[in-house]
């Protein structure tokens, strides 16, 4: 229940930040409610116009139809401009929503997107922040539409017929207490629900993002009977939740309409004893004032259970934005790279406490070498990339640039000194142009060109539909080996200090992957150069070679070097090229 009121305080300071929309919302509710209960006042004064003694007052009859007519008319002007501007609330609201999360995402650690699967994250952003938007701001509008009309209908009732209005007052309430009480059980039901359409959407879009490979290992009908699973669950959980929260609605129904009998007995009791002073009309004032005031309750026993289902989506929107940002470096010096030198003075690292990877790790790469980091899967490569652009912080031990612990500096001029080519290639949407400035906007078209001719690139970017400017859209079919090279053109455009190069060439041909190579010659000219490398034959030319095994370097050294020991290098090496007889013995 607590946590339900720190949702609801946040969804307020939400609505609150457009105060001349709630404004708005207020005094057009307001206005439509007014109309909607003075209609029934005119009803009932020309009913005892015509149910009176004597011939019927066609003048008096005229006037009042002129009112109603007016009264309508207001009404529906303002409930339209409720609309208008309860809509753009909710469009402010949702909106505002959707970019705290998204700004959120960009702030978290890389340990967060790690451990939650990205369809998860993603049925936050978007359905959820819908529900949000769908059943609390339209349901406030709503709630407060409802309330003015029972306290508006109260205040006639009692003004009408005191005896009779008791009635009403005291019996309604039941269903409100009705609502409640099945509101509170449906909640569990609804959370159910979000968190199992959540896996829904994680699992289709893995299984849509991996449908070649599921095709290749004929894994479809596996797929298949997971979805079957999930769908289930979803279908379950909705269920249960729709059952119950459907309850609400007969109910109250059933309490309305009791009322209302009461209302047409003890009224008509009235009229035939003469006690009381009520009228015909009165009666039809009474009973258009009891519709009026069950029928709020009604609403707001189904917004109620819309709100069961927004206070879920919202408190797992508000987790997302509670979640633990990375440490603010708002205040740390800016990197200044002279020869890119890399020092790790006993580095320890673990991703989950109690499970090490890197222990005491310490290494010099001097500045403008190029360094090679090898080892089985899983013998903490990518770990050490992770740690040298400070997607992660070390446990233990420092990391320095030039005698500057990177801790110390911002990561985004950390970040800004490395030029990083990765075995996953990314491209946004937008021209292949947008794509290559990406690390460095005020570049010219001259050097732009130059870049892509360095990684022959030119070739097929000119024959593109409208060349630098082509949309890069699913209609676009660009090979994994074109995509690489249009990231690897990026890289040469920005010219940074030092390179991380992880499999930078796994997905291009051979003889590609050699003009590559030469191409990267160059630009790894007096620079500092990280090369995770699976193909031992990319890095025989790199000035030092780490072997790293569970964490830690086992060995380091030249490519000859470390085939004379005849240690852990040599047997991966040799393991690579067993097809190739004695290519290990004519390397040594």
């Amino acid at each position: 229940m607590k946590k339900n009121k720190n949702t609801l305080k946040r969804i307020l300071s939400l609505v609150g930040k457009y105060p001349l929309s709630v404004i708005a919302v207020i005094l057009f509710a307001a206005a439509e409610v007014a109309a909607t209960l003075y209609v029934p006042i005119l009803v009932g004064d020309g009913v005892d116009l015509i149910a009176g003694k004597g011939a019927v007052d066609f003048d008096g009859l005229s006037a009042v139809f002129l009112k109603i007519g007016i009264a309508i008319a207001v009404g529906f002007v303002a409930k339209w401009l409720v609309g208008i501007f309860n809509n753009r609330l909710a469009f402010h609201v949702v909106q505002n929503i959707r970019d705290e999360a998204f700004d959120k995402i960009t702030s978290l650690p890389l340990k967060y997107l790690d451990s939650h699967p990205h369809g998860d994250t993603l049925s936050r952003i978007v359905a959820d922040a819908d529900e949000v938007s769908d059943g609390l701001v339209m349901g406030f509008t709503q709630l407060f539409t409802g309330v003015l009309t029972i306290g508006g209908t109260i205040a006639l009732m009692l003004l009408t017929n005191w005896k009779i209005a008791l009635v009403v007052i005291f019996v309604t309430p039941l269903s409100i207490f009705t609502s409640r009480f099945i509101a509170k059980r449906t909640y569990s039901f609804f959370r159910k629900q979000t968190l199992a359409r959540a896996g829904q959407v994680s699992f289709t879009e893995e299984a849509v993002g991996n449908l070649k490979t599921a095709q290749a290992f004929a894994h479809e009908k596996k797929n298949e009977e997971d979805f079957a699973k999930y769908n289930g669950n979803y279908k379950e959980a909705a269920m249960n939740a729709t059952f119950y929260s459907s309850l609400t609605n007969p109910l109250t129904r059933f309490l309305n309409n009791a009322v209302y009998a009461l209302v047409v007995l003890f009224g008509a009791l009235q009229i035939a004893s003469g006690t009381g002073g009520l009228t015909v009309g009165g009666l039809t004032k009474f009973l258009s004032y009891a519709n009026q005031y069950t029928k709020p309750f009604n609403e707001i026993s189904g917004v109620i259970t819309e709100l069961s289902g927004a206070f879920v989506c919202a408190a797992r929107i508000f987790e997302l934005l509670d979640e633990q940002e990375e440490v603010s470096d708002e205040n740390n010096a800016e990197l200044t790279v002279t020869e890119g030198k890399v020092d790790l003075r006993d580095v320890s690292f673990a991703y989950t406490e109690g499970q090490k990877l890197i222990e005491h790790l310490s290494l010099t790469a001097e500045g403008g070498k190029r360094i090679a980091i090898v080892g089985r899967t899983g013998s903490g490569k990518t770990t050490l990339i992770n740690l040298l652009m400070r997607f992660y912080d070390v446990n233990g031990g420092e990391i320095f640039v030039d005698s500057q612990e990177i801790r110390d500096v911002t990561r985004k001029s950390l970040r800004g000194h490395y030029g990083m080519v990765l075995q996953e290639t990314f491209l946004k949407t937008g021209t292949v142009r947008e794509n290559l400035k990406i690390g460095r906007e005020n570049a010219t078209d001259e050097e732009m060109v130059e870049a892509a001719k360095a990684c022959h690139a030119h070739g097929f970017i000119s024959r593109l539909p409208k060349g630098y400017d082509t949309e890069l859209t699913e209609e676009v079919n660009l090979s994994a080996g074109q995509k690489q090279l249009l990231c690897i053109a990026r890289i040469m455009l920005s010219l940074p200090n030092m390179l991380i190069l992880d499999e930078a060439t796994s997905s291009v041909d051979t003889r590609t992957e050699k003009k590559i190579s030469e191409a990267f010659d160059k630009l790894m000219t007096g620079r500092t150069c990280f090369i995770v490398a699976h193909r031992l034959s990319t890095i025989r030319n790199a000035d030092i070679i780490l072997v790293m095994e569970k964490g830690n370097v086992v060995e380091q050294g030249n490519h000859e070097t470390l085939l004379k020991k005849h240690g852990f290098y040599y047997d991966l090496y040799t393991s690579q090229f067993a097809e190739i007889g004695g290519a290990e013995n004519s390397a040594v």
